[in-house]
């Protein structure tokens, strides 16, 4: 199978393009070797068929970054290139469309992003551009799908002249180039533009921040709580419900009912409460975290593909850079919150392993996913700001304090930011749609398994009478330190497979309102859930596994006596 590599700089619209040529089964790789992502998926051309390779962007054939390696490598993978052009940025761009020509592979040029081009004043003689550089070249608006047929039917007549230039006059050449074939009009700036200039100062920006902040979560909670109520409780109350007890009144009492159906609750089942694998098993992840990451997912593709993400890490890039950060971190951090596997793999944006370290500690440590918010808010939320603020005050400070300590005590640097700032656009839904697909598929993937096993070995283990024996060989801690009851080291234990569930574990345990407060922020801090810990392991490595893990058992025992003393 040839294979097509789409190459450019970033932030031109190659994964819309790549959305726009593959259908829906594409599959995210590591390159060999490396934590560097790259996408696949297949197009058909004609009889043939054809693989197509979204290449991280480059700015350079000469790297300076692991994804630049990557994509150098992969430029020998490859049998047809599509260079990807910014038209608004062109003479930026040329200097990779110029590095490229040099290799001598068929090559097509997609001049994207050409609507914006005429909002903002500038024309492009493309037939000319084809003419100097001797390749095809496509105007295209990915978003529109404007231009992609005529992309596509140019693959065929991909050239392999080799456009000859002394290398050492090569941005001179892109210069004479861009003087041939490009003019600028006059124009006036348009909202989004002026949106786009407040949005990166910070006297006008960080307000802004907040509010979307506060905007983001709010459509996160609505469109999560509204799935729940009119969509999943109702499916699993009115229709799984009365199979189960069906079920139940078949297996009887006994061992096999206790894992598959759980206990009962007043002769009914639970979901929440009975802990069997097709009760809570099914309910917490499906019905319960489900849509608080659907929705999340949601939104965050939306502030990625819409091109606030890099302003924000600006914005935030002189606090960050206090942790030992700098501002792409934030993006982690935000992944973190949907789920903390993806926002693990996320710290590979960072360019030093002292940021990846300092970056992957912060969010196993002090930033819950959706799943366990979901169950936290359900936990506290009945005490209101008083009990939701003392659970995520405390994870906050925790992550600015520990962040500190990181910074003064870990070796090395924080380099500066060095991030594109795209223009503000509307995303290409069925790409969105599509990233939020693999998504959603990924996190079911992952969670219902690890919630089946919690629960099952927990209903092992309650059997064993394996928790009332650790229950008893920890209470100094649990009961001394942390003021807890010996029955939540249940939950303490099934917190390293899955979080939420833990959580959902205390409900029944008749907390006092400084219990809830106390247990809610223990199990965030103190170890990841066991797809997080692969993921962090695989990241950062055994030695620095293990300086991690240290840090978390140490802050969270120190954080939950001090809440202990306080409260």
């Amino acid at each position: 199978m040839r294979k097509i590599l789409l190459m450019g700089n970033p932030n031109v619209g190659k994964s819309v393009i790549f959305s726009r040529l593959t259908g829906v089964d594409v599959i995210a790789s590591n390159y060999p070797g490396t934590t560097v992502e790259y996408t696949c998926g297949r197009m058909r051309l004609g009889d043939e068929l054809f693989q197509i390779i979204d290449v991280p962007g480059t700015y350079d054939l000469n790297p300076s970054s692991p994804a630049e390696e990557v994509a150098v490598k992969m430029i020998n993978q490859g049998d047809v290139i599509i260079n990807v052009v910014d038209s608004t940025n062109l003479e930026r761009n040329l200097n990779l469309t110029l590095q490229l020509l040099k290799k001598r592979k068929p090559m097509v040029i997609a001049l994207n992003l050409w609507d914006e081009t005429r909002h903002i004043g500038i024309f492009i003689d493309a037939e000319r551009l084809q003419r100097i550089l001797k390749v095809p070249v496509v105007p295209t608006c990915a978003i529109t799908g404007e231009g992609i047929k005529e992309l596509v039917a140019q693959l065929p007549y991909a050239s392999l002249d080799s456009f000859e230039y002394d290398e050492d006059r090569r941005w001179e050449k892109v210069g004479e180039i861009v003087s041939q074939v490009q003019k600028i009009t006059h124009r006036h700036h348009t909202f989004l533009e002026r949106l786009e200039d407040l949005s990166i100062k910070p006297i006008t920006g960080l307000p802004l921040a907040l509010v979307t902040l506060v905007v983001v979560f709010s459509i996160i909670r609505f469109i999560g709580e509204g799935m729940i109520g009119l969509v999943f409780e109702p499916l699993f109350e009115k229709l799984w419900a009365p199979l189960l007890m069906h079920l139940s009144n078949l297996l009887g009492s006994g061992f096999l009912h206790d894992v598959l159906i759980g206990k009962l609750v007043e002769g009914q089942i639970d979901f929440v409460e009975s802990l069997g694998l097709l009760t809570t098993g099914l309910f917490v992840p499906l019905a319960a975290v489900l849509p608080y990451v659907f929705s999340f997912y949601l939104v965050l593709s939306f502030l990625e593909d819409s091109g606030y993400l890099p302003r924000l890490a600006v914005l935030v890039d002189n606090v960050m850079h206090r942790l030992g950060l700098h501002g792409l971190a934030i993006i982690p951090m935000m992944l973190g919150l949907g789920c903390n596997v993806p926002g693990a793999m996320a710290t590979r944006v960072l360019e030093t392993k002292r940021e990846r370290f300092i970056s992957a500690t912060l969010m196993a440590i002090a930033v819950p996913c959706m799943a366990q918010n979901a169950m936290v808010m359900g936990l506290v939320g009945r005490y209101g700001a008083k009990g939701l603020g003392l659970v995520f005050g405390t994870l906050l400070i925790v992550w600015v304090s520990l962040g500190f300590l990181l910074n003064r005590f870990s070796k090395g640097e924080s380099p500066e930011i060095f991030v594109e700032i795209p223009p503000y656009r509307m995303p290409y839904w069925k790409a969105l749609l599509k990233k939020l697909w693999m998504r959603i598929r990924g996190f079911t993937r992952g969670a219902i398994p690890f919630v089946l096993m919690g629960v099952f070995i927990t209903n092992i283990f309650y059997s064993l009478g394996i928790i009332q024996f650790i229950g008893k060989l920890t209470s100094p801690v649990i009961t001394g330190v942390l003021g807890l009851p010996q029955n939540a080291v249940g939950a303490l234990i099934i917190g390293f497979l899955r979080k939420d569930v833990a959580v959902g574990m205390l409900v029944p345990l008749g907390l006092s309102f400084s219990q809830l407060v106390i247990a809610s922020v223990v199990l965030t801090m103190y170890f990841p859930c066991v797809a997080t810990f692969a993921i962090l392991m695989k990241e950062l490595g055994i030695k620095d596994m293990i300086k991690s893990v240290i840090i978390m058992i140490s802050s969270s025992l120190m954080v939950g006596g001090l809440l202990n003393l306080i409260l």
